[in-house]
């Protein structure tokens, strides 16, 4: 719904496509195309959606059409956000605790706590929160973090740095990821019969702000574009030749395309990883 971002993350692709906020009837005539076709809907794949003055009324829109919304923030605007985003009721917001780390201009000493409140006050209401740390390997100290969490959610704390998801309360998660390398045409040529899967266009797909529609949340840049959601209905999208060569690669566990094979992310999902 947007790609255009508040902070200037050292870990995020970022994209040189053209800055928009999605309009009302644009988004409308999105859900109405891809009703029905996916559980949960997921309010990014590059920006920040609290930036969006319509992302509560998308959210409602979004149950209404039977979806489960998620939310992914880097949690800069939930001190004046947090009461509306709450009472649209997202399934799940997922805030990024890792993004101060990555940006020298960000000084907010108030921004894990109201993280935290943020993160109390939407569990009370329904939502599932998860706090992410998605910057092991990275050479981060996460120490003040976890010692500031520990103090706030004491009853289940376990010192535990790594895996995937703790729980520290009712509906409420760390969440402990790997930093990774953003898919860019940019890297060096890789193998391309490495062993390599991916489940885009398998368990998702990608709708960029324009309606470009793409295989996976980390094409920001929409370099493996197959169709345009206001121009065409998605099943014609995805019987495209590109879209069909995709899915049948990672089904032979082989990226056919170059970007996949530059990707880090899908490097996860490699045989003997």
């Amino acid at each position: 719904m947007t790609n255009v971002c508040n902070l200037d993350c050292s870990f995020c692709h970022k994209t040189a496509r053209a800055k928009k906020l999605i309009s009302s009837d644009e988004f409308d005539a999105l859900l109405h195309k891809i009703e029905g076709r996916a559980k949960y809907l997921f309010f990014h794949l590059m920006g920040e959606p609290t930036l969006h003055p319509l992302l509560p009324r998308f959210i409602e829109a979004a149950r209404a059409k039977g979806f489960l919304p998620v939310i992914t923030t880097n949690g800069s605007l939930l001190a004046e956000k947090s009461d509306a985003l709450i009472a649209a009721h997202p399934y799940k917001t997922s805030v990024s605790l890792h993004a101060p780390e990555a940006n020298a201009a960000f000084s907010d000493e108030g921004y894990l706590d109201t993280c935290v409140g943020f993160a109390k006050a939407a569990a009370a209401h329904g939502c599932i929160v998860a706090l992410r740390l998605w910057n092991l390997g990275s050479g981060a100290d996460n120490s003040q973090i976890l010692d500031r969490l520990h103090a706030a959610f004491p009853d289940e704390w376990r010192d535990i740095r790594g895996g995937a998801s703790h729980r520290l309360a009712e509906r409420i998660f760390l969440e402990w990821g790997e930093r990774f390398d953003w898919p860019d045409p940019a890297l060096s040529p890789c193998d391309p019969d490495a062993d390599r899967f991916c489940y885009g266009l398998r368990d998702q797909i990608g709708i960029l702000v324009d309606g470009t529609v793409v295989p996976c949340c980390l094409d920001a840049d929409a370099n493996l574009a197959l169709g345009n959601l206001f121009d065409a209905e998605l099943d014609e999208i995805l019987a495209s030749p590109r879209a069909k060569a995709i899915y049948d690669g990672f089904t032979c566990r082989r990226a056919v395309e170059d970007l996949c094979r530059k990707c880090g992310y899908a490097k996860r999902f490699s045989r003997g990883n």
